[in-house]
């Protein structure tokens, strides 16, 4: 037995075939290596996802889809078209589902767990079942998943189409098709609508498509593992150029659908992105913590990748640069326009994940060594001078030929108990979880971006539902920022808001984000006796943090009667 296994392993090495160990998961059904990671990812995100209020982003989701459809696209001509295809689904969803926080996220957490799923699927396809497991695991164990997957915007629906698109590449690549190229076109023309800079992916595929076409699969990596990890048969390197030709044809539907959109939003930059600040190389560093939404975790994901494409070889390719690629696109892009936005690359993390998963495959617990008495007798029987006879060309390769028997014989003594393996690898996803469990903890606390700074809309809200009385109004300041406490206040408080007195306009109507105000202030608060002052920040005299007119003519006309700091924002009672 050793002797074949050695010499099964010498074919391997001559033909430059990279050896995995043998797979601890060969009996588990296929459907259960991508179903497992997708339940604990749905369980996980689903744990807490209505505790963290809706935060700012959630709050412009909630305002856009719960308009009527003709205002809605009014809205996305003057001010979120990137995100407009999004906004339309959950126009769809809220209608039947509603708008609490957890109808508002369900759709990200079910997209989360399906991209789990096929992240699994595609690690299978390419290094393995063993890998293909525990990278969808891993995947389900980080704080990141749970906190995209827990946020009513796009970036899990679009993780979930980055992760379809890529698999079905891989498909249509290796087994080429019409309907399986379809399937991509439809996968990559989807992820452009819900996240234009996710098209970042496409040059990864680009290069892994050029290399299938001049040099075929096994260059790019893409000759499928047998189940122990070893490839199978000989190298495929039968071209085929046809490939390219197919790719190209494929993007076409995305090209058509998303143009408009893009150029409908280029020309939205400055008012969408104006909050973004330049790229620095010190922000390139950053970006594994803060994608990960944790430090100690990024960190540990990023090591693990590392040595999972050491370990992977050629089949690192199309993982690599579906992390890479996108990172360095964005990062240039971001020297010259604000792009640089951490969650924009959220879609990468299943790649990421992949890799580390090839690394967590290797993991094992090597038991110690004995010698058994046959083991002993077998050396010592050995005739001392056998290797005499042996002829001079013989007795050169004996020595590496020995060390080859010797290296597949220890292997064997070594190898792991069934489930060994599998075990090792779970033990370091477990950890990965253990590591995560502060951030997973504080994501469901708060949304906001840092922890630190959180705003709490809710129980500023509260505080005007248990204080106010018939004919009080609301003013609002600042009216023109990111923060949007008059979308707080309008989510929380529902029909008990009290009337919005400066409004002339409010945000359906303006086709906007934000409401517009009367010009003159004075004349517009005439006749009305206690007005509720809300006012983003901790605020000891929010009276004197209203700017302009606005300010002086509630100073002019209504003394403070009491004050209610919040977290990232302050609630006061002004009175005639």
């Amino acid at each position: 037995m050793v002797e074949r296994a050695g010499e099964r392993e010498r074919a391997c090495d001559a033909a430059g075939v990279r050896r995995f160990g043998p797979a601890s998961v060969r009996a588990l059904p296929g459907w259960a290596v991508w179903v497992a990671p997708g339940l604990l990812t749905l369980v996980v995100t689903l744990v807490g996802i209505g505790h963290a209020q809706p935060w700012r982003d959630e709050l412009a989701t909630w305002s856009a889809a719960t308009r009527p459809l003709s205002d809605l696209v009014r809205m996305t001509r003057t001010i979120d078209a990137a995100t407009g295809p999004y906004y339309l689904l959950m126009h769809g969803w809220t209608a039947i589902a509603g708008a609490s926080p957890t109808a508002l996220r369900l759709p990200s957490a079910l997209a989360m767990a399906v991209a789990a799923a096929l992240a699994a699927r595609l690690g299978a396809r390419l290094a393995g079942d063993r890998a293909g497991l525990l990278a969808g695991l891993l995947f389900a164990v980080l704080p990141v998943t749970s906190r995209y997957g827990q946020e009513a915007r796009p970036y899990a629906l679009a993780t979930l189409l980055a992760v379809l698109a890529t698999l079905l590449l891989v498909e249509a690549l290796r087994r080429p098709g019409r309907w399986r190229w379809a399937g991509y076109a439809a996968a990559v023309a989807a992820l452009g609508l819900l996240h234009l800079l996710a098209l970042t992916l496409l040059a990864a595929h680009a290069l892994v498509v050029l290399l299938v076409a001049v040099r075929g699969p096994t260059a790019a990596g893409l000759d499928p593992p047998r189940p122990d990890g070893i490839r199978k048969g000989s190298a495929d390197t039968k071209r085929n150029p046809a490939a390219f030709a197919w790719w190209l044809v494929a993007l076409l539907p995305a090209v058509l659908l998303v143009t408009p959109l893009a150029l409908v939003a280029r020309g939205q930059r400055g008012r969408q992105l104006d909050w973004v600040d330049p790229v620095r190389l010190p922000d390139l560093a950053a970006l594994p913590g803060a994608l990960a939404q944790s430090g100690v975790v990024g960190g540990f994901v990023l090591a693990l990748a590392a040595l999972g494409a050491a370990r992977l070889g050629r089949r690192a390719l199309l993982p690599a640069a579906a992390v890479l690629l996108p990172v360095l696109l964005v990062f240039a892009a971001g020297t010259m326009v604000p792009l640089w936005v951490t969650r924009y690359l959220v879609f990468t993390v299943p790649f990421a994940c992949l890799l580390a998963g090839a690394a967590l495959a290797a993991a094992r617990v090597i038991p110690v060594p004995t010698e058994t008495p046959g083991t002993a007798a077998q050396r010592t029987a050995t005739p001392a001078g056998a290797g005499h006879a042996t002829a001079p060309a013989e007795a050169e390769a004996a020595p590496a030929e020995a060390e080859q028997e010797a290296g597949a014989e220890a292997e064997q003594e070594q190898a792991p108990p069934p489930g060994g393996r599998i075990a090792a690898g779970l033990a370091v996803v477990v950890l990965a979880g253990l590591l995560g469990l502060p951030d997973q903890a504080a994501l469901r606390r708060t949304h906001e971006w840092p922890r630190s700074a959180p705003v709490d809309y809710a129980g500023a809200a509260g505080i005007i539902r248990a204080e106010q009385r018939p004919g009080d109004a609301i003013v609002y300041s600042p009216r023109d920022g990111w923060l949007f406490p008059d979308l707080g206040m309008a989510y929380h408080l529902g029909s008990r808001l009290p009337r919005d007195v400066l409004v002339v306009r409010d945000q359906r109507q303006d086709a906007s984000l934000w409401a517009v105000e009367c010009d003159d202030p004075a004349r517009c608060l005439a006749g009305v006796d206690r007005v509720w002052l809300v006012v983003t920040g901790r605020r000891a005299d929010p009276l004197a943090a209203v700017p302009g007119a606005k300010g002086d003519a509630l100073r002019a006309g209504y003394t403070v009667r009491q004050v209610w700091p919040r977290p990232g924002i302050t609630v006061a009672l002004l009175v005639r």
